[in-house]
């Protein structure tokens, strides 16, 4: 029986306002769901598409794709803290304190409104870029197949499936040649499934039905759509686990973070909570205080500033030619340090051309050449390089006497490909592939025009021609043939029994300067491991033609491997040939297991799995549909030059990322234990709540800058990981100190000039906002802070809140949150003050790890930067 959810959806496609199919109304066999879904297998014409367009809606799971104002306008308020803070100024409004809870209310909202016009504008900014790299579809509309963008498909519409089809919607299968469909998107298996038609008098089943985010590993056929976007059963499965993409390293130390930030919140608040109740202050201003100095510790524009520095990596990416469409994807870009690619394309040119069609005997053969051209013209499940290269010579022969008598598809398990023709009344079997693959089904071998018995010596003459063919670089497939009885359909049983009758030799020379880029890679602690289908000998040629100094394992040596033999076997190595596609994907999850963040590089329906389970999947702009879906960065040129743009990029946002939480949690920690402290000393409150939120306020308006600012060589030169120790000892180093220069402060305000309550309010205010500032100059980088400048603008941001923190207390505005004007020996004092920090602050740098080092297991630190800083 069906999938029961697709069951219960096949004719209930979810309408904007009502479903246009009733439950019982499709039949159960394929005459019956055409008549029911109102379409036939020629497809829909374009009027009746539109109309069922504007009432499916479009074919996508997420209509705004999280970047609609309300979603984000949303987030702003999933604080506790912040909703903690407006419940007690409604409070405050009851009792009649109108003033204190307006201006609470207004610093607050004008601290999320921050957040979300740099939220909102960053993720409108990364939507555009992603309509750049939407999925396309070939369809039968108006009775001609035509490409439209996979929103766009409705029920009924007739999808035409071939190898590397991402199928966009849920569908009945009309007709299928060798199809098999890589479900692992949705049901985790790995091997692909075979698909089949049922009878008209058959019922339904699962082996007839494809689905929405699943793709077409081989053979070809077309199917009836009748299920879109959310109801789908992948559309299903999306919305019951709210999101079916796995948490990337970035965010999962995001979330960690997250964590230890609210425990911190939680002590705090209860112990000042409770204590200024015992003191007997009024319960209303405890909490408000306490919930003032919880957010003021809490970094809450950090996802407003993971955003915006992520969109503007992504926009700095897209002018270089890199796309991405899942923005975390340059965090991990960061930290990435294995990288695992395909060489073709990537190491060479792409380019393959035909260089020779010869016999056994290794001469130029017209006849091989003609069996070559006619399986490469006449198959039609896989259109691959290789044919396209075949085809350039179909020119040189005449083919036009044959007609296709039928075809068994290429398969990355076989590695062949058969396609049956028909001459004269005699039917033939031409078959290509991988040479070791043809000759196992070979029994004979043609020399001379003459066939003969392939003997075990004679294939280990083949085998020895193939390596030293192999040896130079060129890419090797046999062809052999078979005769067929004429009334004999062509089908998989019939690859046996062959006659092996030559072979073609392709060449793809390796691209300028792709060894330097390789030593670049190597510099900046990326370790590139080549994974290909390959024979060894060409894998291992190229290899060393790029300075990798191969050490190769094959696909035939890791069969059958347990997971530890295995983990054993390809972690030394750097070259994995003869892979298969499951092969590709255990190789990259256990290298993942092994502690590595690891890059995969692909752009062919057997690449699929390996990009899905990489940390960072990377494809180009013309692979095939299911390899850009499955990836998370898009190169509009495969080249690995390019994609050192985007490792620069990953590791600038991420090194400004840490920058922002260790200079706002360093800073908040020390001022918010010292206002703790204070508050339980002093007979009264050390700084008003609506002063702690205008201080945090002000304190993170030069953070937004923080994108634009450089980065050191030294972060860029390795990849990053997230370092909780290094930011613990960083936060409570930092603290520590500030305390220290808190307390001294409290000294010289009561201590030495006496203040009123007021005047210690307003100049504790002052100076905690000018350490705030100044620190960002010294935390920013591990150098000094006169080799190594912010960036104009978060210098320039800087500098102007420093002013307005001096000349605030002058302005009329200031009463409003309690600060009045300072004596003058006392502002000088001050300034005295924090010139003493940020020297203080200089030397204990260059003592503590400061914000920790590179961690990504097996990065090596390099001697010379290749990578220049952006």
């Amino acid at each position: 029986m069906l999938f029961p959810a697709l069951r219960r959806r096949l004719p209930a496609v979810k309408a904007k306002s009502s479903p246009a199919l009733d439950v019982a109304a499709l039949g159960s066999t394929l005459t019956a769901t055409l008549g029911s879904l109102g379409t036939s297998q020629e497809g829909l014409s374009v009027a009746d598409a539109a109309q069922r367009l504007e009432h499916f809606g479009p074919n996508r799971l997420r209509e705004d794709d999280g970047t609609h104002p309300l979603a984000v306008l949303f987030r702003q308020f999933r604080s506790p803290m912040v909703l903690i803070l407006l419940v007690a100024a409604a409070l405050s409004f009851f009792l009649g304190e109108t003033d204190e809870a307006v201006i609470v209310a207004v610093i607050v909202l004008a601290s999320t409104g921050l957040g979300f016009y740099q939220e909102f504008r960053a993720g409108n900014a990364v939507a555009e870029l992603r309509k750049r790299i939407a999925v396309t579809s070939t369809i039968l509309r108006g009775g001609a197949w035509v490409d439209r963008p996979a929103a766009d498909i409705v029920p009924g519409d007739v999808l035409q499936l071939r190898a590397g089809s991402l199928i966009s919607a849920d569908a009945v299968l009309l007709n299928a040649s060798a199809l098999h469909v890589d479900e692992a998107a949705l049901t985790g298996e790995s091997f692909p499934v075979v698909k089949s038609v049922a009878l008209p008098s058959d019922k339904l089943a699962p082996v007839n039905l494809v689905h929405m985010g699943t793709s077409v590993r081989s053979g070809e056929g077309r199917a009836v759509v009748v299920a879109t976007g959310a109801t789908t059963e992948f559309g299903s499965i999306a919305t019951s686990v709210g999101r079916f993409e796995p948490e990337t390293s970035f965010a999962r130390g995001t979330r960690r973070f997250g964590l230890l930030m609210t425990q911190v919140m939680f002590v705090l608040v209860t112990v000042v909570l409770a204590a200024n109740v015992m003191l007997g202050r009024p319960v209303i201003d405890s909490l408000l205080f306490a919930a003032a100095l919880a957010v003021g510790i809490t970094p809450e524009l950090l996802p407003a500033i993971v955003t915006v520095t992520l969109s503007q990596g992504a926009k700095r990416l897209t002018e270089q030619g890199v796309l991405v469409r899942r923005l975390v994807a340059i965090e991990n870009l960061g930290s990435m340090d294995v990288l695992c690619t395909d060489k073709t394309g990537t190491l060479t040119v792409g380019e393959v051309h035909l260089t020779s069609a010869v016999d056994a005997s290794g001469k130029e053969s017209a006849d091989v050449l003609r069996w070559a051209v006619l399986n490469a013209a006449l198959q039609t499940a896989m259109p691959n390089p290789l044919d396209s290269a075949v085809l350039t010579r179909k020119g040189d022969v005449d083919i036009s006497a044959y007609s296709k008598r039928g075809e068994v598809p290429y398969d990355f398990e076989r590695k062949r490909l058969s396609v049956a023709v028909t001459n004269a009344g005699i039917t033939t079997l031409a078959c290509k592939g991988a040479v070791a693959p043809v000759l196992a089904v070979c029994t004979r071998i043609a020399i001379d025009g003459t066939a003969q018995a392939l003997v075990p010596e004679r294939r280990t003459t083949e085998e020895q021609r193939l390596a030293e063919w192999s040896g130079q670089g060129l890419r090797v497939i046999a062809i052999a043939t078979r005769s067929l009885d004429a009334a004999h359909q062509c089908a998989l049983v019939d690859e046996a029994g062959l006659t092996l009758v030559g072979y073609l030799l392709f060449s793809d020379p390796l691209k300028p300067g792709i060894a330097e880029t390789v030593a670049a890679l190597k510099s900046n602690g990326i370790a590139l491991r080549i994974v290909t289908g390959d024979n060894r000998y060409v894998a291992a040629h190229v290899a060393d033609a790029v300075g990798l100094r191969p050490i190769v394992v094959t696909g035939p040596d890791l069969e059958g491997l347990n997971d530890v033999a295995f983990s054993r076997q390809i972690a030394t190595a750097n070259v994995y040939a003869e892979i298969t596609p499951d092969q590709k994907e255990r190789v990259i999850a256990t290298l993942r297991k092994t502690g590595h963040t690891v890059g995969y590089m692909g752009d062919g329906i057997n690449d699929a799995p390996a990009l899905r389970a990489a940390d960072v999947g990377i494809s180009v702009e013309n692979a095939v549909d299911a390899a850009k879906a499955s990836a998370d960065v898009i190169l509009l040129r495969q080249d690995l030059k390019v994609l050192l743009d985007g490792v620069v990029a990953g590791r600038t946002a991420f090194g400004n990322t840490i920058k922002y939480i260790a200079i706002t949690v360093s800073a908040n920690f020390g001022n918010m234990i010292s206002m703790a402290a204070a508050s339980l000393l002093l007979p009264f409150l050390p700084m008003l709540a609506t002063q702690i939120l205008l201080n945090n306020l002000l304190a993170d308006l030069p953070m937004l800058a923080i994108s634009t600012d450089r980065v050191d060589e030294e972060v860029l030169s390795t990849p990053r990981q997230w370092d909780f120790r290094a930011l613990i000892r960083t936060m409570v180093g930092f603290g520590v100190l500030s305390s220290v220069f808190d307390f001294v402060t409290f000294w010289v305000l009561l201590g030495l000039f006496h203040a009123s309550v007021p005047t210690f309010q307003s100049g504790w205010f002052t100076e905690s906002l000018l350490t705030q500032l100044a620190v960002i100059a010294v935390m920013r980088t591990r150098k000094s802070v006169f080799r190594s400048l912010p960036s104009p603008l978060l210098l320039a941001t800087s500098v102007t809140v420093a002013a307005l923190a001096l000349v605030l207390p002058y302005l009329p505005l200031a009463a409003l949150v309690g600060i009045v004007p300072l004596p003058w020996r006392l502002a000088i004092s001050i300034i005295g003050t924090v010139v003493v920090y940020v020297a203080a602050t200089e030397l204990l740098k260059g003592r503590l790890n400061f914000m920790g080092s590179a961690t990504t297991p097996g990065a090596t630190v390099p001697r010379r930067p290749l990578l220049a800083p952006h």
